[in-house]
């Protein structure tokens, strides 16, 4: 399934193309990113099962693309070399762009998808340069700078994968936004946990500052009322994202629909946050949802977000 053979049509350009085109590992590009996706964005990955057979694999690329970049920060121990891995994939995106890619399972996968659906290269460059933004390693300043991390990261793969699905849309364009701003704030919710036992906070401190919390309450995982309160704001927010993302639901084409599957994620875990009465330290909410891919096909079934 995930061993596929490259079109004639397809060959890359320049120095690299003999080591593309003969190297015995090429035809595990795709398996390489499915297996990066499967493991680290599991959501992610049976999402982009449910796409369209033309714009999967291509999906799977740009996710797995994300989820490079995405664990960057958590994976090196200084800043120097974080760095140096951002401009290696700001070289990468560039080399693709020229029919040039490096011998790298996500990068000729990326270059495959960009070849297929004409991908716009201000989107993948805009993650790179939030994401490296992001290396700076300190909590948000406030809701509105965490929403535009997640519009120029979150947001823009829903316009790239929005490409792949052959969607030219305003009103989808729009409720990409929305979504991406939801997901992005899920993410950092989701992640307090982690991070807290990391010794690290990044939760907005404006809304901390609003209601008494300080860093250390959520480093030892407090359950104190002002710190469900913080919780709540921000898990609040995510969903007024998802209620103006559907407020276009009615102008955007079905052919967009598979591209906001990840809404049923966002809203499983604001429900299952609400439950818990904002108790983000909750075991239960460590725990993946064994329904997911079955609400995650309903969702696509009924082609609606």
């Amino acid at each position: 399934m995930c061993c596929w053979h490259w079109g004639l049509n397809q060959q890359p350009s320049g120095h690299r193309a003999s080591s593309l085109t003969s190297s015995p590992r090429l035809p595990h590009n795709e398996c390489f990113s499915i297996s990066i996706e499967k493991s680290r964005d599991y959501e992610g990955f049976v999402c982009s099962l449910l796409l369209p057979e033309a714009a999967r694999r291509s999906s799977l690329a740009l996710r797995a693309f994300n989820v490079e970049l995405a664990q960057v920060k958590d994976s090196v121990s200084q800043k120097t070399i974080g760095l140096m891995r951002m401009q290696f994939w700001k070289t990468a995106v560039e080399d693709i762009y020229r029919d040039d890619p490096p011998v790298q399972p996500v990068s000729v996968e990326l270059w495959r998808a960009v070849r297929k659906h004409t991908l716009t290269r201000r989107w993948l460059l805009k993650i790179i340069a939030e994401r490296e933004k992001d290396m700076e390693d300190r909590a948000y300043r406030n809701l509105q700078e965490l929403e535009t991390y997640a519009e120029n990261t979150q947001s823009s793969l829903l316009y790239l994968l929005l490409e792949t699905l052959g969607v030219k849309n305003v009103h989808a364009d729009h409720a990409a936004s929305h979504i991406g701003k939801a997901h992005g704030i899920v993410t950092c919710l989701r992640a307090t946990l982690y991070h807290s036992q990391r010794r690290k906070v990044y939760l907005p401190m404006d809304i901390c500052m609003l209601h008494g919390a300080s860093q250390e309450d959520f480093i030892r995982g407090s359950r104190e009322q002002n710190v469900r309160d913080v919780v709540y704001d921000i898990a609040s927010q995510a969903h007024i994202h998802l209620q103006h993302a559907r407020s276009f639901s009615k102008n955007v084409p079905d052919a967009a629909m598979p591209a906001f599957l990840h809404t049923v994620a966002i809203e499983d875990y604001l429900e299952r946050v609400r439950k818990v009465d904002f108790d983000v330290f909750h075991h239960s909410l460590q725990r993946r949802n064994p329904l997911l891919p079955i609400q995650l096909y309903f969702r696509s079934w009924k082609k609606t977000y």
